[in-house]
């Protein structure tokens, strides 16, 4: 018990902005789902639209199978983006995103990160196009879809279920 009325007011301040962060969490989750798996989702459409610059990239960059990893990615991108976007399967949809976008910034943006230059030039890394849609996976991958989200309202539906 405090007994100091400044230490018992900023104790209670402090309680209170926790309190708006952490209803606040969920929103913020949400508007990172929605803008960036939309954006994800519309440009895995687009690879699989133009498959053939895909696979010409892809081989101009030396992966093996360059059609087999153009298919791939497009399909990862399309159907992992309109998951995340909807909030459905979210952790398990978020982590062929993070794999993708760990590859694409390791292979065709490797130039640009290379000699671990983003560490002490972070805004080379920041505005790498793979970046921002790795950030949206890993935040719903570690603090999962947020409460506005179909994987949320499946899990209040199970909860409420009767156990046998």
């Amino acid at each position: 018990m405090l007994t100091n009325p400044f230490l018992h007011w900023l104790d209670r301040l402090y309680s209170f902005v926790i309190k708006i962060g952490s209803n606040l969490q969920s929103l913020f989750i949400l508007y990172m789902r929605l803008t960036w798996g939309h954006q994800l989702f519309l440009i895995g459409i687009a690879k699989l639209q133009s498959i053939d610059a895909t696979i010409a990239l892809l081989t101009s960059l030396g992966f093996p199978y360059p059609a087999f990893h153009a298919y791939g990615i497009g399909i990862v991108e399309t159907v992992c983006g309109f998951l995340l976007f909807i909030g459905l399967l979210s952790r398990l949809a978020a982590i062929p995103v993070i794999c993708a976008m760990l590859t694409a910034l390791s292979t065709a943006h490797a130039p640009e990160l290379s000699n671990f230059r983003f560490l002490f030039e972070p805004m080379k890394l920041v505005v790498q196009e793979p970046y921002p849609f790795l950030i949206m996976a890993l935040i719903v991958f570690v603090f999962g879809p947020g409460r506005i989200s179909i994987d949320a309202w499946i899990k209040r539906w199970v909860d409420r279920q009767p156990r046998y």
